[in-house]
């Protein structure tokens, strides 16, 4: 038996017993004080099952402007991307989010800023939710490696506008079949899973690798501190692995946020440690700091085994790069913030650099109509 065939197998049991936990979990009573891990969305339509609320369709979404300057060169970064959910009943959903962002930029012989309007599906899915412990899902998803792509990603979320030189290892979106939701293990611990299957397309706008994989978490309801797993196969080409683990914690007595994610394949590896904090509890000026967030990351990406072909991902740095960066929010108001960062690049191959960003990120959400 090869490796490969090993790593699928494993893939392939891990999903039977989670599904098998979950079906377990769904004939027991919730204890009580415990929350099951879920995404935001399951979290919003699934207690649609437990009430007498007929769910209205919802308009929601981000965008944000963000210049950066990289190198000496300045990027005009314009995003605006619209989220549609449409509930069908109480367990039925259809959920979209399209992107359209522009990165314009000024021709090397000077001249106004230009560029394309890149535009992209990152979502087209139909949930069945099930009951409260899984959630089955058909069509284009995020892919949930790891916890960026899933939880941060959006402009009005993450606290740095930077993405990390991590991110492009793993797919981003994926078409295919998934099973994801989350039960208590005990009192004070809550699991949730997401294991998921992916085929080939070269559909425009719905472009994905043939794909098996998961990610397990482990939610700590005491410190407030989630640990998790994740893993991707490639079931074409190289049939490649990567595998990733991510944290995060917040804990109690402080407005703060650490987070991190490492990622392993042959194309390379690298990491990111970020850690962003709400300056509520400063005794001065509290009319202002209470509205004001620092955050801090530092990150590396190195080569993998196969050298600089290993950077096979045009987004993927080519040579061992470091990053360390702090930046600074100020929430305007609910769902509008003012940013602005500060990093400094070090390449073995492009030498070092600055990157700066500034801008506004905001998001936006509407019924579209009254619930019953």
């Amino acid at each position: 038996m090869t490796e490969q065939d090993s790593c699928i197998r494993a893939v392939r049991a891990a999903v039977l017993v989670v599904l098998c936990l979950a079906g377990i979990a769904s004939a027991q009573e919730q204890p009580a004080g415990s929350t099951p891990a879920a995404t935001q969305s399951e979290t919003a339509v699934s207690g649609a099952a437990d009430a007498p609320v007929h769910p209205v369709p919802v308009v929601s979404g981000f965008g944000g402007f963000i210049p950066t300057w990289e190198g000496g060169s300045a990027t005009l970064v314009s995003i605006i991307s619209p989220v549609v959910l449409v509930p069908l009943g109480d367990r039925w959903l259809i959920e979209s989010r399209a992107a359209f962002e522009g990165d314009f930029t000024r021709p090397e012989g000077g001249g106004p800023f230009g560029g394309k309007v890149e535009k992209s599906i990152d979502y087209l899915q139909l949930d069945f939710i099930a009951n409260k412990y899984v959630t089955f899902t058909a069509g284009r998803f995020l892919t949930p490696f790891g916890m960026y792509n899933e939880r941060l990603y959006p402009n009005w979320i993450r606290a740095l506008q930077t993405d990390p030189l991590t991110l492009p290892m793993a797919t981003e979106s994926n078409d295919g079949f998934m099973a994801r939701g989350g039960f208590p293990v005990n009192s004070t611990v809550n699991m949730n899973y997401a294991v998921y299957f992916s085929t080939l397309s070269t559909v425009n706008k719905f472009e994905s690798d043939r794909v098996v994989g998961g990610r397990f978490g482990f939610f700590f309801t005491g410190p407030r501190l989630e640990i998790g797993a994740s893993l991707q196969h490639l079931l074409h080409d190289d049939h490649s692995n990567v595998v990733g683990m991510h944290l995060e914690w917040q804990p109690r007595p402080l407005p703060l946020d650490i987070r991190s994610e490492y990622a392993y394949s042959d194309n390379g590896k690298g990491f990111w440690l970020e850690g962003a904090y709400r300056l509520t509890q400063m005794p001065f000026w509290r009319r202002v700091m209470k509205h004001t967030q620092v955050v801090g990351r530092v990150q590396a990406f190195y080569l993998g085994k196969n050298g600089s072909a290993g950077a096979s991902d045009a987004e993927l740095p080519d040579a061992n790069t470091s990053r360390a960066e702090f930046g600074i929010n100020y929430f305007l108001m609910d769902g509008l913030k003012a940013v602005s960062s500060y990093g400094r690049t070090f390449s073995q191959v492009d030498g070092n650099s600055n990157i700066w960003t500034v801008g506004i990120a905001y998001r936006f959400a509407f019924p579209l109509g009254r619930s019953r």
